[in-house]
């Protein structure tokens, strides 16, 4: 089959477009016909090493798929999957486990849902790193509950727009940062507020906004200002670090404890089989609902991997997806 692959860790140079011995299916695994795949910043934290994890080479790169079910594993334990089935899955390319671009791909049956009916299948592949990434910013480490006021601060991104989308349909209040530019799409993902990540008073505008405080501070942008988010922050409010893998910032500890607070961080790599399972169900449903759409998609051959890349390390991508499509599509 063809695939986009690696034979060491390094720069986007490194990547290939070839052709790779099929992947075969264990008992417990479904062989999938890939319709597309996608690039995901953390894919390139694999390619380039910054994030440690197993790539037995040559490895296929990439997290994200849309296909079809081609076949079961052999006395097969993946009850539930039929052939031709449309499927997708977003936690490929991590862990040992091969990766999401070439025309075939290998995934674990608890790794891998139905997609609803009607719903297209570039839209799906599209949203569904940035929606289970924000589903589990929001509930899993968030713990965010109807009625409570939260800031989604990168809101204008994937994740930041999934994020406002998710948490306004949960029944929270969404105080967003964005752009100027993306203001008003950003309010239009139900967002009570929209401001201006750049203005100066940013921290006053949240606080007029939130006079009681904040009960969570999400942001998707990677800056994290915890001396910002510390001082919004209601009594026993919550800070999820879900960005910014070069981030260094400055904890006011003292602020932090004295008001019961708490900050996590979490990376979806590392989430759990259930975990992702517990989020495609909210995925699914928001999916066959029209209401999970990418802001602005690309769509682009399978042999373009590499370029895509070497765009997303130079920030050229920020809130459009790039869909990669194999010849199936």
């Amino acid at each position: 089959m063809r695939a986009a692959y690696i034979e060491e860790l390094g720069s986007p140079d490194v990547i290939q477009y070839g052709e790779v011995a099929d992947p075969r299916p264990g008992p417990t695994d479904v062989l999938v016909d890939v319709l597309a795949a996608t690039a995901n910043p953390v894919d390139t934290f694999v390619r380039s090493g910054l994030f440690r994890t197993p790539t037995p080479f040559p490895f296929v790169i990439s997290r994200d798929l849309v296909g079809r079910v081609a076949d079961t594993g052999p006395g097969s334990q993946a009850d539930g999957f039929a052939v031709g089935d449309l499927v997708w899955s977003n936690s490929l390319g991590h862990g040992g486990r091969q990766g999401a671009a070439a025309e075939k791909a290998v995934v674990a049956a608890d790794r891998l849902y139905r997609l609803p009916a009607g719903v297209d299948p570039e839209t799906a592949v599209a949203v569904v790193h940035p929606a289970a990434t924000a589903y589990l910013g929001l509930f899993t480490h968030g713990r965010i509950r109807p009625g409570e006021t939260i800031v989604v601060a990168g809101a204008g991104g994937n994740v930041g727009g999934a994020m406002v989308t998710l948490a306004v349909e949960a029944g929270a209040r969404v105080l967003a940062t964005a752009s100027a530019a993306d203001a008003a799409h950003v309010r239009s993902l139900g967002a009570a507020e929209a401001f201006d990540y750049k203005a100066p008073e940013l921290t006053e505008r949240i606080r007029a906004a939130a006079p009681d405080g904040v009960d969570a501070h999400l942001d998707c942008s990677g800056t994290n200002d915890l001396a910002q988010s510390v001082e919004l922050l209601a009594r026993r409010g919550r800070i999820v670090i879900l960005a910014g893998a070069r981030s260094q910032p400055v904890l006011p500890a003292g602020q932090l404890y004295m008001k019961d607070c708490s900050i996590v961080g979490f990376a979806i790599s590392h989430a759990s089989a259930s975990e992702l399972a517990e989020a495609s169900v909210t995925i699914n449903r928001l999916l066959a609902a029209g209401k999970l759409r990418p802001k602005a998609v690309e769509p682009l051959p399978l042999s373009e991997a590499a370029d895509v890349h070497r765009r997303l390390e130079k920030g050229e991508l920020r809130g459009r997806r790039v869909v990669l499509r194999t010849a199936r599509s």
